[in-house]
């Protein structure tokens, strides 16, 4: 128990440190937690402190202060000096006490110095002295400043003036780069860092001096060129964020010298045609071509998208020779979506390579804008995937271009934290703050960044603050709302100048260098440009209206397996380690599940698991990621098997023989909007793979709309671009409510044509089967299309929903499933429908015995079966009625999408039974929806 005395002492300091008690307490809390994560100074002090209550340090009441004299002797790193002969108890308390100090001043600084950091190009001075810097705040005077402290290994030294102490801590914190890192949790990462920023800085010796200014010399000729060359055009400059490109070829000369073998950027429209021209070595002729509209619109492209847009590939070269290949992924305007896009994309890029030494060998760079990257929520979702199983890349380097402003909007409106970087605290990823008008500190910053994510595959940010010295594009004016804030924009010189400028002023290189690297530079741009002008544009021949692209390839891919296949996977969901313990609740199941083939009812889950494992021995991995997809929303698929007593966890279809693909199942976190872009992205970069999106419900997948609308619909008319990505959404009206029933066919079905995509709702597992086959064995060929699949969620245990070995060793997938039940010449009622309404509507046929009526499904909703449904519309009398049965409202389902197209294949009119128009998918009574679901069957029999 901590005495009186003690207590009294606790009180005193708590009272003297004030506003910065903080740091004691910080410090204190680490030490009782881990000794070694804190300095030797303050273990010291913590060691010798009598009550652990202690939280701040005592100034000497008197006197002047007890310090280290400059000749007395002292550890680098072993805490106090020590003399021959023993100190004073007071001498030593004294002493230990002003070390503290000082130690928390350095602390302090570690903490909060970047909000002293000269980063604003903008302010013509520092920022503002904060007071709990100040060294009052920590009980020292100006009288202090020439005494000697220990300080640890503080900068290289063992004891230094409180003087040199406060200069070292500016220089390194406080100059043009801020460094946030503070809130990482793991010493060894603030340690790394520390090390690296507290170390003397060598300037840039010539040769990086010119590379830096030529590179701003690049950038910036790029942009003023433009600039003249077509007045008025939107391009989204980079003017004012030069360093953006300085800041990029830091980046890729290190993973160079890495031996990183491949980059992947995403990023927004503003800078992208710089970065595509400077860094991706994306040819001027055809950004000038896209600029003069010149593009050929019979191209791959179909009608294409705007220049700032487009994504592009290519090889960066250094000067001695290596190179890297690099890509930018092709984005939208909806600005922050490319991020999980673009880890989807290196995240398959790095599991094809599958080098055990180096799991990451392809770096992620993401381009973001300070509003969009505090005001996007895709942000956060994809920083949550970095450190997760199925989703993390490495390490992303984030580079946010903090143009102070976002389309109009301050940030004082446009976020509530004191950085746009903020969010990335909440990860523990370091954030270096730096001035976009010193390049050189810019440099260093991106080599920095590239290492800690070499060293502990973990993101890492870099605040490129800046400015835009046009409006949000070049014909807006910002002035109407920013006038003060262009008024120092307009009257300020560009990044290259001042760098030139400074270069020249120190005799670091001479006028004629940097006229002669603009000159060559402007000269290789005049010639591409005189040149795109010489062309001819292509002939116009722009589509009708309504006329339809090149048909897909009417070529069936075999999608049948062998029995010997399918009892080979069957036989491994039973294959299991030795003393394994299955949940008894699983293995009931599970027996089943062997069982079918024998039985002829296999059922969903089952069908789903021999297209996944026949795959496998294909050679054709699989990807399957959603929320609960290992074991499946309704407990039915159990991908991988968790032991009921160690919790070990077992993947059945892993154990398939070495020579069979990889099957990389995943629970996903609680997203759908970067989840699915992740995925859309990881199937574009492995065409030849299976990748599966599983919502937890269909309905869910309305969160993720953007990807669906500007990637899974788009993507190929605006950008040539194709993936194969499959969505598994389970719908269906089951008494569930309004947001557990349905995935919005209708959506889906407004955005298909040109033969985007396919979109089915299969009824029976042997199609759901030969779908699911069919999507990966036919998708790295031009036939290659997303896939949506409507799954089911009763039916999983419906007896009636099962098929039989034959329906997975013979045919194919059918886009019609005929009724081969009753006597076409007896027919006076056919019904179409999809899904599960089927056996509703079969169910009361049997009941009924009504022998007049067919029930026709509807497997594939697009592209749309014309051909098949008009041959077997054809065996029934001309004179039966034809009738679209579906559960959803009139408005929704897929009756709003079929209404145009059943005619033809009918010959007659067809006539719709469904639930009246609504705005809701379904009602949230269970009875009401009985009631409702009796008489819409009913309905479609009268």
């Amino acid at each position: 128990m901590a005495s009186q005395s003690d207590t009294a002492r606790a009180v005193a300091h708590r009272l003297e440190f004030g506003l910065n008690a903080w740091v004691v307490d910080e410090q204190r809390q680490r030490y009782l937690d881990d000794p070694g994560s804190v300095d030797q100074t303050w273990r010291d002090f913590f060691a010798t402190t009598a009550s652990p209550a202690v939280a701040a340090v005592p100034k000497p009441a008197a006197g002047p202060r007890t310090s280290v004299s400059p000749g007395a002797s002292a550890t680098s790193a072993g805490g106090p000096a020590r003399t021959g002969a023993d100190p004073e108890p007071h001498d030593n308390d004294a002493t230990a006490l002003a070390a503290v100090r000082v130690a928390a001043i350095i602390h302090a600084y570690r903490v909060r110095g970047h909000l002293m950091a000269d980063t604003d190009p903008l302010t013509a001075r520092a920022a503002a002295a904060r007071p709990e810097l100040d060294i009052a705040a920590f009980g020292l005077h100006h009288t202090d400043r020439t005494e000697s402290f220990v300080v640890d290994g503080f900068a290289g030294r063992a004891t230094m003036t409180l003087d040199e102490v406060l200069g070292a801590l500016r220089e390194f914190y406080c100059g043009t780069a801020g460094f946030e890192y503070m809130h990482i949790q793991d010493t060894r990462e603030r340690r790394w860092i520390q090390q690296r920023v507290e170390s003397p800085r060598s300037g840039a010796d010539p040769a990086e001096q010119l590379r830096i200014l030529h590179r701003l010399g690049a950038a910036e000729a790029f942009e003023t060129f433009l600039q003249t060359k077509y007045v008025g055009q939107k391009r989204y400059s980079l003017e004012g964020g030069e360093s953006a490109v300085v800041l990029l070829d830091a980046l890729l000369l290190r993973a160079i010298d890495d031996g990183v073998a491949e980059a992947v950027i995403g990023m927004a429209h503003r800078g992208r045609l710089n970065v595509l021209a400077n860094i991706v070595g994306k040819s001027y002729a055809q950004i000038f071509d896209e600029f003069e509209d010149a593009v050929d619109i019979r191209s791959v492209q179909g009608s294409g998208d705007v220049k700032y847009h487009l994504g592009a590939e290519g090889i960066y070269r250094a000067q001695d020779g290596g190179s890297i290949a690099v890509s930018v992924v092709a984005n939208p305007s909806h600005l922050e979506i490319v991020g999980p896009v673009a880890q989807g994309v290196v995240r398959a890029k790095q599991d094809m390579a599958a080098d055990p030494g180096e799991p990451f060998a392809v770096l992620p760079v993401v381009v973001h804008g300070d509003a969009a990257f505090a005001g996007q929520g895709v942000v956060a979702e994809t920083l949550n995937m970095s450190q997760l199983p199925g989703y993390r890349t490495g390490g992303t380097v984030h580079v946010v271009v903090n143009n102070q402003v976002g389309f109009t909007t301050l940030p004082t409106a446009g976020r509530s934290s004191t950085y746009a970087t903020d969010v990335a605290r909440m990860v523990e990823a370091p954030i270096f703050h730096v001035n976009g008008d010193d390049p050189e500190a810019v440099d260093r910053v991106a080599r920095l960044a590239f290492d800690y994510r070499q060293t502990f595959h973990k993101d890492v940010v870099i605040d490129l603050v800046c400015y835009r010295r046009h409006g949000h594009s070049e014909v807006d004016d910002p002035s109407v709302t920013q006038p003060v804030m262009y008024d120092l924009i307009e009257a300020r010189p560009s990044a290259r100048t001042t760098y030139a400028e400074s270069l020249v002023a120190r005799g670091d290189i001479g006028e004629r260098q940097v006229e002669a690297a603009r000159r060559t530079y402007r000269d290789r741009l005049e010639t591409a440009f005189a040149e795109t002008r010489a062309l001819s544009a292509p002939a116009e021949d722009v589509p009708a209206a309504g006329r339809r692209t090149a048909a897909r390839a009417t070529h069936r891919t075999v999608t049948a397996i062998d029995e010997q296949t399918a009892r080979q996977v069957i036989a491994a969901q039973a294959d299991l380690p030795q003393g394994f313990t299955v949940h008894p609740r699983v293995l009931p199941q599970l027996h089943r599940r062997t069982a079918t083939l024998d039985t002829g009812a296999v059922d969903w889950a089952t069908a789903e698991t021999l297209a996944i494992g026949s795959l496998l021995l294909d050679g054709h991995p699989v990807r399957l990621a959603g929320q609960d997809s290992r074991r499946g929303t309704f407990g039915q698929r159990h991908a991988v098997l968790t032991d009921r007593l160690t919790g070990a966890e077992h993947t059945p279809l892993r154990s398939l023989g070495p020579r069979a693909a990889g099957f990389a199942p995943y629970d996903s976190m609680l997203s759908e909007l970067a989840a699915l872009a992740f995925e859309y992205g990881y199937a574009l970069a492995r065409p030849e793979g299976l990748v599966l999106w599983e919502a937890q419900f269909g309905d869910f997948v309305n969160g993720a709309q953007t990807v669906v609308d500007e990637y899974i619909a788009s993507a190929e008319q605006k950008w040539g671009q194709r993936s194969t990505v499959t969505l598994l959404l389970p719908h269906g009206l089951e008494g569930q409510g309004p947001d557990h029933s349905s995935a919005r066919i209708e959506r889906f079905l407004q955005l298909c044509a040109q033969g985007n995509m396919t979109v089915a709702l299969p009824s029976l597992p042997g199609n759901y089967f030969h779908l699911l086959r069919e999507q990966a064995l036919g998708g790295s060929g031009d036939t290659g299309r997303p896939l949506v699949v409507f799954t089911p969620k009763s039916m999983l245990r419906s007896k009636a929903a099962t098929s039989a070995l034959t329906e997975f060793t013979q045919g194919g997938f059918r886009p019609i499933l005929p009724d081969g039940t009753q006597d076409p010449g007896r027919v006076t009622r056919v019904l179409l429908c999809a899904g599960k309404v089927f056996y509703d509507l079969d169910a009361h046929r049997r009941a009924s015995d009504s022998a007049d009526t067919a029930i026709v499904r509807v497997e594939r909703l697009y592209p749309f079966p014309e051909d098949e449904l008009a041959a077997e519309l054809a065996r029934f009398p001309a004179t039966a009625d034809v009738r679209w049965v579906q559960e959803e409202p009139a408005n929704q389902g897929a009756w709003s999408f079929l209404a145009p197209r059943l005619h033809r294949p009918a010959g007659r009119p067809v006539d719709r039974v469904s639930r009246p128009e609504a705005p809701a998918p379904a009602v949230g009574s269970a009875r009401r929806h009985a009631l409702e679901q009796q008489a819409l069957v009913l309905a479609a029999f009268r």
